[in-house]
Protein backbone atom coordinates (compact mmCIF):
# COMPACT_ATOMS: atom_id res chain seq x y z
CA UNK A 1 0.00 0.00 0.00
CA UNK A 2 3.17 2.13 1.17
CA UNK A 3 4.30 1.33 -2.08
CA UNK A 4 1.75 2.13 -4.21
CA UNK A 5 1.07 5.46 -2.56
CA UNK A 6 4.90 6.59 -2.97
CA UNK A 7 4.80 5.16 -7.26
CA UNK A 8 1.59 7.32 -6.98
CA UNK A 9 2.82 10.56 -5.51
CA UNK A 10 6.07 10.17 -7.81
CA UNK A 11 3.81 10.11 -11.11
CA UNK A 12 1.46 13.18 -10.05
CA UNK A 13 4.87 15.02 -9.04
CA UNK A 14 6.28 14.16 -12.42
CA UNK A 15 2.95 15.39 -14.71
CA UNK A 16 3.21 18.65 -12.32
CA UNK A 17 7.00 19.23 -13.59
CA UNK A 18 6.20 18.62 -17.30
CA UNK A 19 3.12 21.09 -17.32
CA UNK A 20 5.26 23.42 -14.92
CA UNK A 21 8.07 23.29 -17.90
CA UNK A 22 5.56 23.34 -20.72
CA UNK A 23 3.28 25.68 -18.85
CA UNK A 24 5.27 28.85 -20.16
CA UNK A 25 5.58 28.68 -23.61
CA UNK A 26 1.74 26.97 -23.86
CA UNK A 27 0.90 30.49 -22.13
CA UNK A 28 2.70 32.47 -24.51
CA UNK A 29 1.33 30.44 -27.83
CA UNK A 30 -2.11 31.21 -26.15
CA UNK A 31 -1.65 34.58 -25.90
CA UNK A 32 -1.99 35.20 -29.77
CA UNK A 33 -5.59 34.02 -29.55
CA UNK A 34 -6.55 37.59 -28.03
CA UNK A 35 -3.47 39.57 -28.30
CA UNK A 36 -2.05 40.74 -31.37
CA UNK A 37 0.97 41.75 -29.83
CA UNK A 38 2.04 37.89 -29.90
CA UNK A 39 2.62 38.12 -34.15
CA UNK A 40 4.33 41.32 -33.90
CA UNK A 41 6.41 39.88 -31.34
CA UNK A 42 8.01 37.23 -33.76
CA UNK A 43 9.44 40.06 -35.59
CA UNK A 44 10.78 42.24 -33.12
CA UNK A 45 14.15 42.01 -31.46
CA UNK A 46 12.55 39.98 -28.07
CA UNK A 47 11.23 37.30 -30.65
CA UNK A 48 13.08 34.36 -28.27
CA UNK A 49 11.45 35.41 -25.35
CA UNK A 50 7.70 34.33 -24.34
CA UNK A 51 5.02 36.16 -23.27
CA UNK A 52 5.07 35.36 -19.72
CA UNK A 53 8.99 36.44 -19.62
CA UNK A 54 7.93 39.77 -19.30
CA UNK A 55 4.21 39.65 -18.09
CA UNK A 56 4.73 36.98 -14.76
CA UNK A 57 0.83 35.80 -13.72
CA UNK A 58 0.63 38.66 -10.84
CA UNK A 59 -0.86 36.48 -7.14
CA UNK A 60 -3.32 38.40 -6.49
CA UNK A 61 -6.36 40.48 -8.12
CA UNK A 62 -5.27 44.01 -8.66
CA UNK A 63 -7.67 46.94 -7.64
CA UNK A 64 -8.75 49.38 -10.05
CA UNK A 65 -8.07 47.42 -13.19
CA UNK A 66 -10.98 46.32 -14.90
CA UNK A 67 -10.53 42.65 -16.35
CA UNK A 68 -13.18 41.13 -19.09
CA UNK A 69 -14.26 37.53 -18.43
CA UNK A 70 -12.88 35.94 -21.43
CA UNK A 71 -9.71 37.75 -19.58
CA UNK A 72 -10.02 36.22 -15.63
CA UNK A 73 -10.35 32.62 -17.13
CA UNK A 74 -7.17 33.13 -19.02
CA UNK A 75 -5.48 34.81 -16.05
CA UNK A 76 -8.11 35.13 -13.18
CA UNK A 77 -5.23 37.10 -11.46
CA UNK A 78 -4.45 39.56 -13.82
CA UNK A 79 -0.73 40.07 -15.28
CA UNK A 80 2.00 42.33 -14.64
CA UNK A 81 2.61 45.33 -16.74
CA UNK A 82 6.88 44.71 -17.76
CA UNK A 83 9.69 46.71 -16.37
CA UNK A 84 12.66 47.09 -19.10
CA UNK A 85 14.93 47.55 -16.12
CA UNK A 86 13.95 43.80 -14.70
CA UNK A 87 16.19 42.73 -17.56
CA UNK A 88 18.36 46.13 -18.62
CA UNK A 89 19.68 47.04 -15.43
CA UNK A 90 22.54 48.37 -17.38
CA UNK A 91 21.26 50.30 -19.31
CA UNK A 92 18.17 51.40 -16.98
CA UNK A 93 21.48 52.80 -14.71
CA UNK A 94 22.70 54.68 -17.53
CA UNK A 95 19.34 56.24 -18.75
CA UNK A 96 18.61 57.44 -15.16
CA UNK A 97 22.13 59.11 -14.93
CA UNK A 98 22.13 60.49 -18.63
CA UNK A 99 19.66 64.54 -19.66
CA UNK A 100 16.81 62.44 -20.63
CA UNK A 101 16.82 60.51 -17.08
CA UNK A 102 17.66 63.33 -14.78
CA UNK A 103 14.82 65.62 -16.88
CA UNK A 104 12.48 62.74 -16.29
CA UNK A 105 13.71 62.80 -12.61
CA UNK A 106 13.03 66.32 -12.23
CA UNK A 107 9.19 65.59 -13.42
CA UNK A 108 9.11 66.14 -17.47
CA UNK A 109 7.26 64.18 -18.49
CA UNK A 110 7.58 64.86 -21.92
CA UNK A 111 11.55 63.80 -21.55
CA UNK A 112 11.95 60.39 -23.77
CA UNK A 113 11.68 56.81 -21.95
CA UNK A 114 12.88 53.41 -23.37
CA UNK A 115 9.39 53.18 -25.55
CA UNK A 116 9.39 56.77 -27.20
CA UNK A 117 13.25 55.86 -29.03
CA UNK A 118 12.97 51.98 -28.89
CA UNK A 119 9.54 51.75 -29.82
CA UNK A 120 6.82 49.31 -28.18
CA UNK A 121 8.51 46.33 -26.52
CA UNK A 122 6.21 44.09 -28.69
CA UNK A 123 7.73 45.22 -32.32
CA UNK A 124 11.51 46.92 -31.59
CA UNK A 125 13.96 46.50 -33.68
CA UNK A 126 17.12 44.88 -32.69
CA UNK A 127 19.36 47.50 -32.03
CA UNK A 128 22.06 46.33 -34.44
CA UNK A 129 20.29 46.05 -36.86
CA UNK A 130 20.75 48.16 -40.45
CA UNK A 131 17.11 49.71 -39.84
CA UNK A 132 17.96 50.85 -36.34
CA UNK A 133 20.71 52.46 -37.26
CA UNK A 134 19.23 54.40 -40.42
CA UNK A 135 16.05 55.71 -37.93
CA UNK A 136 18.25 56.63 -35.20
CA UNK A 137 18.09 60.50 -36.51
CA UNK A 138 14.44 60.31 -37.11
CA UNK A 139 14.27 59.15 -33.68
CA UNK A 140 16.29 62.11 -32.27
CA UNK A 141 14.61 64.44 -34.76
CA UNK A 142 11.41 64.09 -33.11
CA UNK A 143 12.62 66.20 -30.26
CA UNK A 144 16.18 67.97 -31.96
CA UNK A 145 14.61 68.69 -35.29
CA UNK A 146 16.52 71.22 -36.12
CA UNK A 147 19.60 69.39 -35.40
CA UNK A 148 18.60 66.52 -36.88
CA UNK A 149 18.21 68.13 -40.62
CA UNK A 150 21.47 69.57 -39.90
CA UNK A 151 23.05 66.35 -39.53
CA UNK A 152 20.96 65.04 -42.87
CA UNK A 153 22.62 67.37 -44.97
CA UNK A 154 25.89 66.46 -43.47
CA UNK A 155 28.78 63.98 -44.86
CA UNK A 156 27.41 62.10 -42.06
CA UNK A 157 23.67 62.09 -42.58
CA UNK A 158 24.21 61.51 -46.76
CA UNK A 159 26.24 58.24 -46.27
CA UNK A 160 23.78 56.92 -43.51
CA UNK A 161 21.07 57.65 -46.27
CA UNK A 162 22.95 56.04 -48.53
CA UNK A 163 22.62 52.70 -46.92
CA UNK A 164 26.53 53.15 -45.04
CA UNK A 165 25.99 51.44 -42.11
CA UNK A 166 29.28 52.31 -41.03
CA UNK A 167 28.62 56.13 -40.92
CA UNK A 168 28.34 57.42 -37.69
CA UNK A 169 24.56 58.63 -36.17
CA UNK A 170 23.71 60.54 -32.97
CA UNK A 171 24.50 57.27 -31.06
CA UNK A 172 27.84 56.61 -31.92
CA UNK A 173 28.86 60.38 -30.43
CA UNK A 174 26.35 61.23 -28.07
CA UNK A 175 26.81 57.55 -26.70
CA UNK A 176 23.52 55.90 -26.32
CA UNK A 177 21.68 55.42 -22.75
CA UNK A 178 23.55 57.96 -20.94
CA UNK A 179 23.85 60.93 -23.00
CA UNK A 180 25.74 63.66 -21.09
CA UNK A 181 25.51 67.16 -21.88
CA UNK A 182 28.74 68.62 -23.67
CA UNK A 183 29.67 70.70 -20.61
CA UNK A 184 30.45 67.82 -18.92
CA UNK A 185 34.41 66.51 -18.80
CA UNK A 186 32.75 63.27 -18.62
CA UNK A 187 31.01 63.71 -21.94
CA UNK A 188 32.24 61.95 -24.98
CA UNK A 189 31.80 65.14 -27.48
CA UNK A 190 33.33 67.60 -24.63
CA UNK A 191 36.38 69.11 -25.74
CA UNK A 192 38.66 67.05 -23.99
CA UNK A 193 37.20 64.21 -25.71
CA UNK A 194 36.46 65.03 -29.38
CA UNK A 195 39.85 63.71 -30.46
CA UNK A 196 38.95 60.66 -29.37
CA UNK A 197 34.97 60.33 -30.48
CA UNK A 198 36.32 61.72 -33.66
CA UNK A 199 39.13 59.31 -34.10
CA UNK A 200 37.21 56.62 -33.43
CA UNK A 201 36.31 56.47 -37.29
CA UNK A 202 39.33 58.91 -38.41
CA UNK A 203 41.76 57.16 -36.92
CA UNK A 204 40.97 53.82 -38.29
CA UNK A 205 42.75 52.38 -40.91
CA UNK A 206 40.53 49.98 -42.40
CA UNK A 207 37.41 52.63 -42.46
CA UNK A 208 39.74 55.53 -43.94
CA UNK A 209 41.18 53.22 -46.50
CA UNK A 210 37.47 51.36 -47.51
CA UNK A 211 36.17 54.78 -48.06
CA UNK A 212 38.59 56.42 -49.12
CA UNK A 213 39.28 59.08 -46.76
CA UNK A 214 42.85 60.73 -45.71
CA UNK A 215 44.46 58.43 -43.34
CA UNK A 216 46.51 61.11 -41.99
CA UNK A 217 44.17 63.67 -40.12
CA UNK A 218 44.85 62.13 -36.65
CA UNK A 219 48.06 62.05 -36.56
CA UNK A 220 48.72 65.67 -38.57
CA UNK A 221 46.20 66.68 -35.82
CA UNK A 222 48.25 64.95 -32.95
CA UNK A 223 51.20 66.61 -34.15
CA UNK A 224 50.07 70.16 -34.56
CA UNK A 225 50.18 72.82 -31.81
CA UNK A 226 46.64 72.43 -31.31
CA UNK A 227 46.76 68.93 -30.57
CA UNK A 228 49.72 68.59 -28.85
CA UNK A 229 47.95 71.49 -26.78
CA UNK A 230 44.86 69.94 -26.14
CA UNK A 231 46.90 66.28 -24.92
CA UNK A 232 48.05 68.63 -22.88
CA UNK A 233 45.13 69.02 -20.78
CA UNK A 234 44.37 72.65 -22.56
CA UNK A 235 40.01 72.93 -22.90
CA UNK A 236 40.18 76.31 -24.72
CA UNK A 237 42.50 74.99 -27.94
CA UNK A 238 40.86 74.22 -30.87
CA UNK A 239 39.32 70.64 -31.86
CA UNK A 240 38.43 68.79 -34.61
CA UNK A 241 34.47 70.57 -34.05
CA UNK A 242 35.85 73.73 -34.08
CA UNK A 243 37.46 74.12 -37.64
CA UNK A 244 34.64 71.00 -39.36
CA UNK A 245 31.64 71.90 -37.11
CA UNK A 246 29.28 69.70 -34.97
CA UNK A 247 25.98 68.64 -36.64
CA UNK A 248 27.02 70.66 -40.14
CA UNK A 249 29.89 68.27 -41.18
CA UNK A 250 30.17 69.65 -45.01
CA UNK A 251 33.14 68.59 -47.54
CA UNK A 252 35.60 71.19 -48.22
CA UNK A 253 34.32 71.01 -51.65
CA UNK A 254 30.69 72.51 -50.53
CA UNK A 255 30.82 76.04 -50.32
CA UNK A 256 28.69 76.16 -47.37
CA UNK A 257 31.21 73.54 -45.13
CA UNK A 258 33.35 75.97 -42.77
CA UNK A 259 36.88 74.47 -44.21
CA UNK A 260 35.80 75.51 -47.30
CA UNK A 261 38.94 77.83 -48.68
CA UNK A 262 36.87 80.91 -49.07
CA UNK A 263 35.48 80.08 -45.25
CA UNK A 264 38.50 79.54 -43.79
CA UNK A 265 39.49 83.04 -43.21
CA UNK A 266 36.49 83.08 -40.70
CA UNK A 267 36.77 79.81 -39.63
CA UNK A 268 40.47 80.46 -38.38
CA UNK A 269 39.38 83.56 -37.73
CA UNK A 270 37.56 82.74 -34.82
CA UNK A 271 40.78 82.30 -32.87
CA UNK A 272 43.12 84.02 -35.12
CA UNK A 273 41.54 87.81 -36.49
CA UNK A 274 42.61 88.47 -39.75
CA UNK A 275 44.21 85.01 -40.70
CA UNK A 276 43.63 84.69 -44.48
CA UNK A 277 42.93 88.25 -44.85
CA UNK A 278 45.87 88.90 -46.99
CA UNK A 279 47.53 85.02 -48.04
CA UNK A 280 45.24 82.26 -48.54
CA UNK A 281 45.72 79.45 -45.77
CA UNK A 282 47.12 76.70 -47.08
CA UNK A 283 47.30 73.33 -46.20
CA UNK A 284 46.08 72.64 -42.44
CA UNK A 285 47.36 69.09 -41.76
CA UNK A 286 50.41 68.79 -41.82
CA UNK A 287 52.26 65.25 -41.76
CA UNK A 288 56.08 65.14 -41.51
CA UNK A 289 57.51 62.42 -43.39
CA UNK A 290 54.13 62.43 -44.97
CA UNK A 291 52.15 65.03 -47.02
CA UNK A 292 53.73 68.38 -46.07
CA UNK A 293 55.07 71.61 -47.45
CA UNK A 294 58.26 71.59 -49.49
CA UNK A 295 60.03 74.26 -47.06
CA UNK A 296 58.75 71.92 -44.22
CA UNK A 297 60.40 68.98 -46.05
CA UNK A 298 63.74 70.73 -46.75
CA UNK A 299 63.81 72.32 -42.93
CA UNK A 300 62.92 68.21 -41.43
CA UNK A 301 65.96 66.64 -44.03
CA UNK A 302 68.35 69.17 -42.95
CA UNK A 303 68.22 68.68 -39.39
CA UNK A 304 67.89 65.20 -39.80
CA UNK A 305 71.31 64.92 -41.23
CA UNK A 306 72.91 68.17 -39.27
CA UNK A 307 71.92 66.56 -35.56
CA UNK A 308 73.33 62.93 -36.32
CA UNK A 309 76.34 64.04 -37.89
CA UNK A 310 76.77 66.88 -35.10
CA UNK A 311 76.67 64.76 -32.20
CA UNK A 312 78.16 61.71 -33.46
CA UNK A 313 81.34 63.95 -33.94
CA UNK A 314 80.99 65.51 -30.61
CA UNK A 315 80.74 61.75 -29.20
CA UNK A 316 84.00 60.60 -31.06
CA UNK A 317 85.97 63.72 -30.37
CA UNK A 318 85.31 63.26 -26.06
CA UNK A 319 85.19 59.91 -26.37
CA UNK A 320 88.55 59.84 -27.55
CA UNK A 321 89.41 62.68 -25.05
CA UNK A 322 87.96 60.44 -21.81
CA UNK A 323 90.11 57.49 -23.09
CA UNK A 324 93.28 59.15 -23.30
CA UNK A 325 93.30 60.77 -20.06
CA UNK A 326 91.99 58.17 -18.14
CA UNK A 327 94.66 55.76 -19.64
CA UNK A 328 97.35 58.53 -19.12
CA UNK A 329 95.95 58.78 -15.29
CA UNK A 330 95.82 55.05 -14.96
CA UNK A 331 98.80 53.74 -16.74
CA UNK A 332 101.61 56.42 -16.89
CA UNK A 333 104.59 54.93 -15.41
CA UNK A 334 105.66 57.28 -13.04
CA UNK A 335 104.02 60.95 -12.16
CA UNK A 336 104.87 63.25 -15.07
CA UNK A 337 107.80 66.17 -13.63
CA UNK A 338 106.28 69.74 -13.37
CA UNK A 339 107.32 71.65 -16.56
CA UNK A 340 109.95 74.03 -16.09
CA UNK A 341 107.87 77.20 -16.69
CA UNK A 342 105.70 76.21 -13.68
CA UNK A 343 109.01 76.07 -10.80
CA UNK A 344 106.90 79.41 -9.60
CA UNK A 345 103.06 78.80 -9.36
CA UNK A 346 101.52 81.15 -12.15
CA UNK A 347 98.65 83.59 -11.43
CA UNK A 348 95.63 81.83 -13.04
CA UNK A 349 94.15 82.94 -16.15
CA UNK A 350 90.76 84.58 -15.84
CA UNK A 351 87.93 82.98 -17.58
CA UNK A 352 84.73 84.81 -17.04
CA UNK A 353 84.34 88.27 -15.28
CA UNK A 354 82.00 88.91 -12.70
CA UNK A 355 79.34 90.38 -14.67
CA UNK A 356 79.36 87.74 -17.11
CA UNK A 357 79.21 84.99 -14.40
CA UNK A 358 75.95 86.72 -13.79
CA UNK A 359 74.92 86.30 -17.47
CA UNK A 360 75.60 82.90 -17.51
CA UNK A 361 73.92 82.00 -14.27
CA UNK A 362 70.48 83.48 -16.06
CA UNK A 363 71.16 81.65 -19.25
CA UNK A 364 71.67 78.63 -17.55
CA UNK A 365 68.44 79.22 -15.77
CA UNK A 366 66.27 80.62 -18.43
CA UNK A 367 67.64 77.76 -20.87
CA UNK A 368 67.21 74.65 -18.11
CA UNK A 369 63.53 76.16 -18.05
CA UNK A 370 63.23 76.57 -22.00
CA UNK A 371 64.27 72.76 -22.49
CA UNK A 372 61.24 71.58 -19.93
CA UNK A 373 58.82 73.17 -20.34
CA UNK A 374 59.12 73.45 -24.38
CA UNK A 375 59.21 69.31 -24.50
CA UNK A 376 56.89 69.27 -22.26
CA UNK A 377 54.13 70.51 -24.89
CA UNK A 378 55.77 67.86 -27.40
CA UNK A 379 55.59 65.15 -24.72
CA UNK A 380 53.00 65.41 -22.52
CA UNK A 381 52.66 61.77 -21.21
CA UNK A 382 56.30 61.89 -19.67
CA UNK A 383 56.54 62.13 -15.96
CA UNK A 384 59.10 65.13 -15.80
CA UNK A 385 56.23 66.76 -18.29
CA UNK A 386 53.26 66.34 -15.66
CA UNK A 387 54.10 68.57 -13.14
CA UNK A 388 53.99 71.43 -15.68
CA UNK A 389 50.38 70.16 -16.53
CA UNK A 390 48.86 69.31 -13.53
CA UNK A 391 46.20 72.65 -14.02
CA UNK A 392 46.94 72.97 -17.76
CA UNK A 393 43.10 72.71 -18.07
CA UNK A 394 42.20 75.93 -16.48
CA UNK A 395 45.33 77.49 -16.65
CA UNK A 396 48.29 77.58 -19.21
CA UNK A 397 50.93 77.10 -16.81
CA UNK A 398 53.20 75.73 -19.12
CA UNK A 399 53.25 78.31 -21.66
CA UNK A 400 53.53 81.21 -19.39
CA UNK A 401 56.74 79.76 -17.62
CA UNK A 402 57.72 79.17 -21.43
CA UNK A 403 57.38 82.62 -22.42
CA UNK A 404 58.58 84.27 -19.20
CA UNK A 405 61.71 81.63 -19.62
CA UNK A 406 61.98 83.34 -23.46
CA UNK A 407 61.78 86.55 -22.37
CA UNK A 408 65.26 86.19 -19.45
CA UNK A 409 66.97 84.06 -22.63
CA UNK A 410 66.35 87.42 -24.40
CA UNK A 411 67.17 89.83 -22.52
CA UNK A 412 70.41 87.67 -21.51
CA UNK A 413 71.55 87.89 -25.05
CA UNK A 414 70.17 91.39 -25.47
CA UNK A 415 72.54 92.29 -22.69
CA UNK A 416 75.71 90.40 -23.70
CA UNK A 417 75.45 92.52 -27.02
CA UNK A 418 75.11 95.75 -25.81
CA UNK A 419 78.13 94.89 -23.45
CA UNK A 420 80.66 94.49 -25.66
CA UNK A 421 79.70 97.40 -27.29
CA UNK A 422 79.70 100.01 -24.41
CA UNK A 423 82.58 98.21 -22.39
CA UNK A 424 86.02 98.17 -23.91
CA UNK A 425 87.41 95.26 -21.49
CA UNK A 426 84.68 93.31 -21.89
CA UNK A 427 85.05 93.47 -25.72
CA UNK A 428 88.83 92.95 -25.32
CA UNK A 429 88.45 90.10 -22.90
CA UNK A 430 85.95 88.28 -25.51
CA UNK A 431 87.75 89.23 -28.85
CA UNK A 432 89.56 85.80 -27.63
CA UNK A 433 86.58 84.04 -28.70
CA UNK A 434 86.85 85.04 -32.65
CA UNK A 435 87.44 82.94 -35.10
CA UNK A 436 91.22 82.18 -36.56
CA UNK A 437 92.94 80.82 -38.45
CA UNK A 438 94.52 78.33 -36.45
CA UNK A 439 90.94 76.91 -35.22
CA UNK A 440 90.82 74.63 -37.77
CA UNK A 441 94.35 72.89 -38.01
CA UNK A 442 94.13 72.68 -34.29
CA UNK A 443 90.67 71.01 -34.18
CA UNK A 444 91.55 68.51 -36.56
CA UNK A 445 94.98 67.69 -34.76
CA UNK A 446 93.20 67.23 -31.57
CA UNK A 447 90.18 65.28 -33.47
CA UNK A 448 93.32 63.18 -35.18
CA UNK A 449 94.71 62.03 -31.75
CA UNK A 450 91.56 61.34 -29.20
CA UNK A 451 90.82 59.24 -32.81
CA UNK A 452 94.34 57.47 -31.78
CA UNK A 453 96.22 58.83 -34.29
CA UNK A 454 99.25 59.80 -32.98
CA UNK A 455 101.30 59.58 -29.42
CA UNK A 456 101.71 63.03 -28.48
CA UNK A 457 98.63 65.34 -27.33
CA UNK A 458 98.64 68.58 -29.99
CA UNK A 459 97.89 71.09 -27.18
CA UNK A 460 95.06 73.47 -26.93
CA UNK A 461 94.94 77.28 -27.26
CA UNK A 462 93.29 78.59 -23.96
CA UNK A 463 90.70 79.53 -25.77
CA UNK A 464 90.53 76.60 -28.20
CA UNK A 465 88.48 75.84 -30.96
CA UNK A 466 86.11 74.04 -28.47
CA UNK A 467 85.66 77.33 -26.79
CA UNK A 468 84.93 78.90 -29.59
CA UNK A 469 82.66 76.28 -30.96
CA UNK A 470 80.26 76.29 -28.25
CA UNK A 471 80.04 80.46 -27.65
CA UNK A 472 79.26 80.25 -31.51
CA UNK A 473 76.68 77.79 -31.57
CA UNK A 474 75.02 79.74 -28.45
CA UNK A 475 75.05 82.74 -30.84
CA UNK A 476 73.78 80.75 -33.74
CA UNK A 477 71.21 78.54 -31.68
CA UNK A 478 70.04 81.85 -30.18
CA UNK A 479 69.32 84.06 -33.64
CA UNK A 480 67.27 80.84 -35.00
CA UNK A 481 65.40 80.48 -31.59
CA UNK A 482 64.59 83.65 -31.22
CA UNK A 483 63.10 84.61 -34.48
CA UNK A 484 61.26 81.34 -34.91
CA UNK A 485 59.75 81.13 -31.46
CA UNK A 486 58.89 84.76 -32.00
CA UNK A 487 57.28 84.01 -34.85
CA UNK A 488 54.84 81.51 -33.16
CA UNK A 489 54.27 83.88 -30.15
CA UNK A 490 52.82 86.31 -32.57
CA UNK A 491 50.85 83.61 -34.35
CA UNK A 492 47.83 86.19 -35.07
CA UNK A 493 50.14 88.41 -36.83
CA UNK A 494 51.99 85.90 -38.51
CA UNK A 495 48.96 84.36 -39.96
CA UNK A 496 47.20 88.05 -41.08
CA UNK A 497 50.22 89.06 -42.67
CA UNK A 498 52.19 85.74 -43.67
CA UNK A 499 51.70 82.94 -45.67
CA UNK A 500 50.73 79.57 -43.20
CA UNK A 501 53.70 77.60 -44.45
CA UNK A 502 56.06 80.36 -42.29
CA UNK A 503 54.62 78.87 -39.39
CA UNK A 504 55.03 75.58 -39.97
CA UNK A 505 58.43 76.39 -41.13
CA UNK A 506 59.02 77.95 -37.92
CA UNK A 507 57.51 74.86 -36.20
CA UNK A 508 60.02 72.54 -37.63
CA UNK A 509 62.90 74.70 -37.30
CA UNK A 510 62.15 75.52 -33.17
CA UNK A 511 61.37 71.76 -32.60
CA UNK A 512 64.41 70.86 -34.44
CA UNK A 513 67.11 73.74 -33.09
CA UNK A 514 65.63 72.99 -29.64
CA UNK A 515 66.95 69.27 -29.66
CA UNK A 516 70.40 70.07 -31.59
CA UNK A 517 71.01 72.41 -28.35
CA UNK A 518 69.79 70.09 -25.56
CA UNK A 519 72.14 67.03 -27.31
CA UNK A 520 75.21 69.73 -27.99
CA UNK A 521 74.75 70.98 -24.18
CA UNK A 522 74.67 67.70 -22.64
CA UNK A 523 77.25 66.27 -24.69
CA UNK A 524 79.53 68.95 -26.02
CA UNK A 525 79.40 71.27 -22.47
CA UNK A 526 78.86 69.30 -19.81
CA UNK A 527 81.88 67.17 -21.00
CA UNK A 528 84.23 70.33 -20.76
CA UNK A 529 82.69 71.75 -17.01
CA UNK A 530 81.70 68.06 -15.77
CA UNK A 531 82.79 64.40 -17.45
CA UNK A 532 86.37 65.85 -18.96
CA UNK A 533 88.93 63.78 -16.26
CA UNK A 534 90.90 67.69 -16.12
CA UNK A 535 88.14 69.01 -14.51
CA UNK A 536 85.68 66.49 -13.10
CA UNK A 537 83.90 66.52 -11.27
CA UNK A 538 83.14 70.18 -12.02
CA UNK A 539 85.20 73.27 -13.32
CA UNK A 540 83.94 76.28 -11.28
CA UNK A 541 85.28 78.93 -13.71
CA UNK A 542 81.19 79.59 -13.48
CA UNK A 543 81.31 80.75 -10.00
CA UNK A 544 85.05 81.29 -8.96
CA UNK A 545 86.28 82.86 -12.88
CA UNK A 546 89.29 80.77 -12.88
CA UNK A 547 89.18 77.44 -14.38
CA UNK A 548 90.61 74.00 -12.54
CA UNK A 549 92.16 73.38 -16.20
CA UNK A 550 95.61 73.44 -16.90
CA UNK A 551 95.95 76.06 -19.61
CA UNK A 552 98.57 73.73 -21.27
CA UNK A 553 96.23 71.37 -22.03
CA UNK A 554 99.17 68.53 -22.11
CA UNK A 555 101.16 70.42 -25.02
CA UNK A 556 104.81 70.44 -25.09
CA UNK A 557 104.61 73.95 -25.10
CA UNK A 558 103.42 76.30 -22.31
CA UNK A 559 100.31 79.12 -22.79
CA UNK A 560 101.44 82.46 -23.96
CA UNK A 561 100.82 83.95 -20.66
CA UNK A 562 102.99 81.43 -18.85
CA UNK A 563 106.28 81.31 -21.00
CA UNK A 564 109.05 82.85 -18.90
CA UNK A 565 110.39 86.78 -19.58
CA UNK A 566 112.75 86.52 -22.85
CA UNK A 567 111.62 83.45 -24.29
Amino acid sequence: MNRRFRNGSRSVLLLLMLVGAAGPNLRGADCAACHDQAQKLAKSAHADLTCDTCHEPLSAPQPGIAVSAKAKTAHPNGMSKPVCVTCHQEQAGDYANGVHGLARKAGNEGAPDCGMCHGSAHELLDPKSAAFHAAVPDTCGMCHSEIAEQYKASVHGKAVAGGITLAPVCNDCHGEHKIIRPENPASPVNAAHIRETCGSCHGNVRLTRRFGLPTDRLVSFDESFHGLAAKAGQQTVANCASCHGVHNILASSDPKSTINPKNLPQTCGKCHPGAGTRFAITQVHVTEGGKEPEPVRWVREFYLVLIPVTIGLMLLHNLGDWWRKVMRVRFAARPRAPHPARTVAPHPHLRMLPFERVQHALLVLSFITLVWTGFALKYPDQAWARPLLLIEGSHPLRSVIHRVAAVVFLGVAVTHLVSLIVNRKLRDHWKEMLPSVNDPREAMANFAYNLGLGDRAPGRSPHSYIEKAEYWAVVWGAVVMAASGLLLWANNLALKYLPKVWLDVATSVHFYEALLATLAIVVWHFYSVIFDPDVYPLNTAFWTGYSVKLEEEHSGEPAEHLKPAGD
